[in-house]
């Protein structure tokens, strides 16, 4: 019975202590941080509208693109809208010739095909309100 009590209480020990020896070692240098993330270049397209240039708050902007190859070309679009400074981001812009329109409310439609050299290229849209119908 002595020994029964002996094999149980170092059973009991065992379980007890065995997942606290079971834990990985945990290096005792500090966490580095990630470096920062590179900024992504983006294209801007600041839309102004009038005679005074005030911007334009939410207006549709897309920009297209037409890659020609020998079988299929290659269309993509991109549709992003103008925050309150009248400023609209494209991240990871095409370079090359692009298509850029924008259609708000209250103003002509603007649509002109331009050169995109750089992606950080700024690019200023001026919008002028349509005739008026007698």
């Amino acid at each position: 019975m002595k020994l029964f009590r002996v094999f149980l209480l170092m059973t009991f020990f065992l379980h007890a202590l065995f997942p606290l020896l079971a834990q990985p070692q945990q290096d005792k240098t500090p966490a580095t941080k990630p470096p920062a993330a590179a900024p992504v270049p983006r294209l801007t397209i600041e839309v102004t509208g009038g005679d005074a240039n005030k911007p334009i708050e939410n207006a549709s902007v897309y920009v297209k693109t037409l890659e020609q190859h020998l079988i299929k070309d290659k269309k993509s679009e991109i549709n992003v809208k103008t925050n309150q400074g009248g400023i609209a981001h494209i991240p990871e812009s095409p370079t090359g010739r692009v298509l850029i329109q924008v259609i708000a409310d209250g103003w002509k439609t603007y649509g002109h095909w331009h050169d995109i050299t750089d992606q950080q290229q700024v690019i200023k849209v001026h919008l002028d309100r349509p005739p008026k119908w007698y």
